[in-house]
């Protein structure tokens, strides 16, 4: 039978596996310290590249402002005033006619179901030059309407539906009338 005897005044630690673990684990650090300084000087670099473009287009911006409000201040001479007034006008007009009613009735007949007329379509542009129709459409029921609606606000060219109002059918008008207000995606 062996008796381990230990004549050192202190046992025997065995602490060189943690050693060697701790200095991997140092120097691994070490080099991800080295990565994120790097980094954070290159990150540092395209900020200030950043920064002098995005001054630049401010000052180019403060430019063309300046210039537009000098430009401006000359149109809104008494002299010049009508001539704008009057091109303002002339171009709202050119931009109205530009609105195509062959185009909204081919997007409105791949919408409408087949038991659904179109009473009336009135075409407007709002304060935002946008198009909207204002019509009135008729159907024997109101399914036929509701699906109508989905549609239209289903579809890429039309957008939001409000029913303005609607009329029951009468001794001499058989349908279900309802008035409809429906923005249109026309290009003009």
């Amino acid at each position: 039978m062996r008796i381990p005897v230990n004549l050192a005044s202190q046992p025997f630690r065995r602490d060189r596996a943690i050693l060697i673990a701790s200095a991997v684990v140092g120097a691994m650090m070490i080099v991800v310290l080295a990565m994120l300084i790097s980094l954070a000087l290159n990150e540092r670099a395209l900020m200030a590249g950043s920064l002098a473009e995005t001054d630049q287009i401010e000052r180019e911006l403060q430019r063309l402002s300046a210039e537009q409000n000098r430009l401006t201040g000359i149109l809104r001479q008494p002299e010049n005033a009508e001539v704008l007034d009057r091109s303002l006008f002339l171009n709202t007009l050119i931009y109205r006619k530009g609105i195509s009613w062959t185009r909204i009735f081919a997007d409105l007949e791949s919408m409408t179901p087949h038991n659904v007329r179109i009473i009336s379509i009135r075409p407007q542009l709002d304060p935002q030059n946008r198009v909207f129709l204002d019509m009135f459409v008729g159907a024997e029921g109101t399914g036929p309407v509701l699906d109508f609606l989905r549609k239209l606000e289903g579809s890429e060219l039309f957008g939001a539906t409000a029913v303005q109002n609607s009329l029951a059918p009468t001794q001499t008008e058989p349908l279900f009338r309802y008035r409809i207000s429906v923005s249109y995606a026309q290009k003009l």
